[in-house]
């Protein structure tokens, strides 16, 4: 209850609303646009063709991990802001979370792998969003760290839930994409998380 609580507060009043705090994702906007237009592309051409277009051919039959670690400079260009950091931290936490999805081949990828791997990448990006407005937000951490995992473990819940929510509302409408329509279906994809972030947490709240 309490960190429902902390959660809807922090989408309705801190970030200003689910629009403004998907503006507020920053680096992770365009980041998210990049990867999801690579994964789109990579399935209408093919690996090979995705990759030769960035002049990444040569990554081109690696391992997927080895692919997105090169791919890494293209997603999320490495700069000194706060925002880039966070786009890039989840980047680097979404390659170390394919393998356990079970995602190891990307010249196999099915359209429900890729929509997990974006998922799984804008999970990170809106937790590492909000872990970083804590403190200078309104969301206070317990000073037990076994208390600080739960936290952390029962805000991923929350977050992952939100971004497949509004991952399932949006992929009707997801086709072949450039790189603007990518960007615009990422921000509303973050718009509508943030939104279901904020309904998730006052339902958890008032139980």
């Amino acid at each position: 209850g309490s960190l429902g609580r902390a959660v809807s507060g922090y989408v309705s009043t801190a970030a200003g609303g689910a629009r403004q705090a998907a503006r507020r994702m920053g680096a992770s906007r365009g980041a998210g646009a990049r990867l999801y237009a690579f994964l789109s592309d990579a399935q209408a051409r093919g690996p090979v063709e995705a990759l030769r277009a960035l002049n990444l051919g040569a990554l081109a039959g690696r391992p997927i991990d080895e692919v997105f670690v090169g791919l890494a400079d293209y997603v999320c260009p490495e700069g000194g802001s706060v925002d880039d950091g966070i786009a890039r931290d989840a980047f680097i936490d979404t390659i170390a979370d394919l393998a356990g999805e079970g995602i190891t081949d990307l010249s196999s990828l099915t359209a429900d792998q890729m929509q997990t791997v974006f998922e799984i990448f804008a999970t990170h990006a809106i937790e590492a969003r909000i872990f970083n407005d804590i403190g200078k937000n309104g969301i206070k951490l317990p000073s037990d760290v076994a208390a600080v995992t739960r936290v952390q473990d029962q805000l991923h819940d929350f977050v992952q839930r939100a971004v497949s929510d509004a991952l399932t509302s949006a992929r009707a409408e997801a086709g072949p994409l450039t790189q603007d329509r990518a960007l615009r279906y990422v921000e509303s994809v973050y718009e509508a998380a943030f939104d279901v972030l904020q309904s998730l947490g006052e339902g958890v709240a008032h139980l």
